[in-house]
């Protein structure tokens, strides 16, 4: 079975490549195919799933290939669970640009609860039909940007339990613990059964 995960992110496809590794798989990612390596979707839905199904559709359309996409977002309660489904493109800039913005806004907050969300969404271009699998992590946000490993709001993302950033925690820990893990696992889970 020829799978494609349907990321651009070297990070991310990194993370999926140990997350998806299963017998009878072939994970293929968009760079090395030529009909999706430049597609581009515009994640204009409202929820997580609908922008996570608007990816796997396309790419899923495009390769004639069973798809995975995700979308995944940063909720933080005392900023009304924003930066949500705009986690990416709420602050023009680099990760860390949303990061000092982000911790800007929580300057005078004592509430510093968030969760991580992930929806990943399975496209299958012959039968048309979505699932969905979800994933969550909760935490806090740091009062400082850490430096390690990870990328989008790894650096001031606390997890629950835990005394360091996901930053700090590494790659194995995260892929343990983290809201895309959770998700993924399910994937897994799912594709498991399938084959």
């Amino acid at each position: 079975m020829r799978l494609l995960v349907a990321t651009q992110n070297q990070g991310k496809q990194q993370e999926l490549r140990s997350l998806l590794s299963l017998s009878g798989v072939e994970l293929v990612f968009p760079n090395e195919l030529p009909s999706v390596a430049n597609l581009d979707v515009v994640e204009d839905g409202s929820t997580f799933a609908e922008n996570a199904e608007l990816k796997a559709r396309a790419f899923a359309q495009a390769s004639k290939l069973l798809s995975v996409a995700e979308d995944t977002g940063l909720q933080v309660r005392a900023l009304g669970n924003k930066p949500g489904v705009a986690s990416k493109r709420w602050h023009l800039g680099s990760d860390l640009d949303r990061n000092q913005a982000l911790l800007e806004q929580l300057n005078d907050k004592t509430d510093r609860f968030a969760e991580f969300v992930t929806v990943a969404c399975l496209f299958d271009p012959v039968t048309k039909s979505p699932e969905y699998f979800v994933g969550k992590m909760t935490g806090s946000i740091s009062s400082t940007i850490a430096v390690g490993t990870g990328f989008g709001y790894d650096p001031i993302f606390i997890p629950t339990g835990e005394t360091k950033t996901l930053a700090e925690l590494g790659m194995a820990v995260k892929n343990a613990i983290s809201h895309r893990a959770h998700a993924f696992k399910k994937v897994r889970s799912y594709l498991e059964k399938a084959l």
